[in-house]
């Protein structure tokens, strides 16, 4: 499959610019921040639900974490399913897969409609935050 660079313009708040990226098919193969992340930052990520918002839509084996989602893939055994950059590809813009997914894109900036005035031009989640999620979900096996 072909590959893609993205480079992508742009700030989250207090951060750098969204750093460039290659897809390689369905898959974003190299870490955002050219290094692992920390899987128990991305469980908190994860469950914190001011910050990833990812139990609005997912379930998953969190059993202190009530009124989970039920419209998006359960996150328990993801990390089976997919590999890391699969995972990535589909944390910083599932839309690339699927145009008309309602996961938001968490680390895309443009071509975004109704965004509130104050998130215009800022990435849901930094780089190190996406890869910090990332290293969470691949330990999710069963």
């Amino acid at each position: 499959m072909a590959a893609a660079l993205c480079t992508i313009g742009g700030a989250r708040a207090g951060a750098d610019e969204l750093r460039p990226y290659t897809v390689v098919g369905d898959a974003i193969p190299a870490p955002l921040t050219g290094a692992p992340g920390d899987p128990e930052r991305g469980r908190a990520i994860v469950g914190n639900r001011q910050v990833g918002l990812c139990l609005l839509c997912h379930t998953g084996p969190f059993r202190e974490e009530h009124f989970q989602g039920n419209l998006a893939p359960d996150l328990t055994g993801a990390g089976a399913r997919a590999s890391a950059g699969q995972l990535r590809l589909r944390i910083v813009d599932a839309s690339r897969l699927n145009p008309d997914t309602i996961m938001p894109p968490y680390y895309r900036v443009d071509g975004l409609e109704r965004v509130a005035a104050n998130f215009r031009g800022k990435s849901i989640l930094s780089a190190e935050q996406i890869e910090d999620v990332i290293a969470f979900l691949v330990t999710l096996k069963d």
